[in-house]
């Protein structure tokens, strides 16, 4: 049974893993800005807690005593740093969920978030992906161990709300984009890949650019200032045992949103397409209706309108000393 819990974020201690990251960064914006004092979040940093370390976690839980988890630490990265690092990608990330979660437990934490990615879901979930789907087959093969170990945590959450009663709730979230993502071409998602590929080509002035795959897939992207919303609310609010989908609901082929960065970053050569490389998921888009009806969550932020800002924030980014540093 779905249910809304009663968490006064203003009145909680928050510790959020991962705040300092691209979403986490905003995700603490978005808390200060519902009223919960500076003073009453934690963001703990890696150099100091590494959370794949056994003893990291009970340390830092230890040490800052939250009342609410908001867990958003992992190691990410696009298509080609999953196909070429899959062991770390599951181990780590999976490693860091699992202990820091038993740890909530055993310290008393009133509420766990739990952010896990679209990439859980089989990859031939029919469109638009809906939470009960989530089992239904196998995910895609080259971001299958993000996926798995970041679903596990579902798992952990769901058995330890049985077992203990421990609230912790799991929400599934889309490709996002915005400023202060990452634009390294060896770890970046596909928006900062393109927008950073289009505006060198640019200024090179190269007559061409080349995208992985044939252009096929579709993707749901989600601004990250509307996930940061999504996020808090679903802190604030949702108390259910199932996963919850926070989305656009916009499905855009990669074709299509080659030609559009192409456009808005003033990049005028020809689009070539490497079929060599993987195309990943043939299609995502989420179902977020059940997040619309408990939350009132829908995202704000106009896709086009978002990819301008982000564009902006990049080339802004890359005249400064700092260059690409959130």
């Amino acid at each position: 049974m779905i249910e809304k819990s009663a968490i006064d974020l203003a009145r909680a201690r928050i510790l959020v893993t991962g705040g300092a990251g691209f979403l986490g960064s905003h995700v603490v914006e978005e808390l200060l800005e519902r009223g919960v004092p500076r003073d009453s979040l934690i963001v703990p940093r890696s150099a100091e807690y590494d959370l794949v370390e056994p003893e990291a976690a009970a340390r830092l839980l230890d040490r800052t005593r939250p009342d609410v988890v908001i867990h958003l630490a992992a190691v990410v990265g696009g298509i080609g740093a999953n196909r070429a690092r899959p062991g770390e990608f599951f181990y780590k990330n999976l490693m860091m969920g699992a202990q820091l979660m038993e740890q909530a437990r055993l310290n008393g934490v009133k509420k766990f978030v739990s952010v896990g990615t679209v990439c859980s879901y089989p990859k031939h979930t029919p469109v638009p992906f809906r939470e009960e789907d989530l089992w239904n087959g196998y995910p895609e093969e080259t971001n299958a161990p993000y996926g798995i170990a970041k679903k596990a945590l579902l798992v952990q959450g769901q058995a330890y709300r049985h077992e203990y009663g421990f609230p912790s709730v799991h929400l599934l979230v889309v490709n996002l984009y915005g400023p202060r993502d990452d634009f390294d071409p060896s770890t970046s998602h596909v928006i900062p890949a393109l927008i950073r590929k289009c505006v060198e080509a640019r200024e090179e002035g190269r007559d061409h650019i080349m995208v992985w795959g044939d252009g096929t897939p579709t993707r749901e992207f989600l601004y990250v200032t509307d996930a940061a919303r999504g996020i808090a609310l679903a802190t604030e609010r949702y108390d259910g045992v199932e996963p919850m989908n926070l989305g656009s609901g916009m499905e855009i082929s990669i074709r299509e949103l080659v030609e559009r960065i192409a456009g808005l970053t003033g990049f005028e050569g020809a689009i070539e397409w490497d079929v060599a490389q993987p195309n990943g998921q043939p299609r995502r888009c989420l179902d977020t209706s059940r997040a619309k009806r408990i939350l009132g969550f829908r995202a704000t932020t106009g896709f086009e309108d978002g990819l301008r800002k982000t564009i902006q924030w990049y080339e802004s980014r890359r005249m400064s000393p700092s260059h690409l540093a959130p």
